[in-house]
């Protein structure tokens, strides 16, 4: 049976609080299931009845947290970039973290594969 999996992609170089960080994590998994209902509801269910796995991942740019986005794009697969407010720690405009998935695993490994742990 195939797997299903979401992994939300953070910036490690904003230095964000823990707080802070954690509801951007949240932000990117509820914005990219919310874009999988849309257009991948089967993916969805497979994932709510494989138990919801979710990873995060870091990387150290924007302009890295932007290829993972596009390249998820171009696959086709639910995904959602977050961009701050600006009501706390980050300037308005902060492109935090993307969320991708849920979807199959291997389609998410061949973008985010070689990304460490958060």
């Amino acid at each position: 049976m195939e797997e299903y999996k979401q992994v939300i992609v953070v910036r490690t170089d904003l230095k964000m609080s823990k707080g802070k960080l954690a509801a951007q994590v949240a932000h990117a998994a509820v914005s990219a299931l919310l874009e999988a209902l849309k257009y991948k509801r089967e993916w969805v269910e497979r994932w709510i009845e494989q138990g919801q796995k979710k990873v995060v991942l870091r990387v150290e740019s924007e302009k890295e947290l932007i290829d993972i986005y596009e390249k998820a794009q171009r696959k086709n697969l639910p995904v959602s970039l977050i961009i701050d407010a600006g009501r706390t720690e980050l300037e308005p405009g902060t492109k935090t973290c993307v969320g991708i998935g849920p979807a199959p695993s291997r389609r998410i490994d061949e973008i985010t594969g070689e990304l460490k742990l958060l």
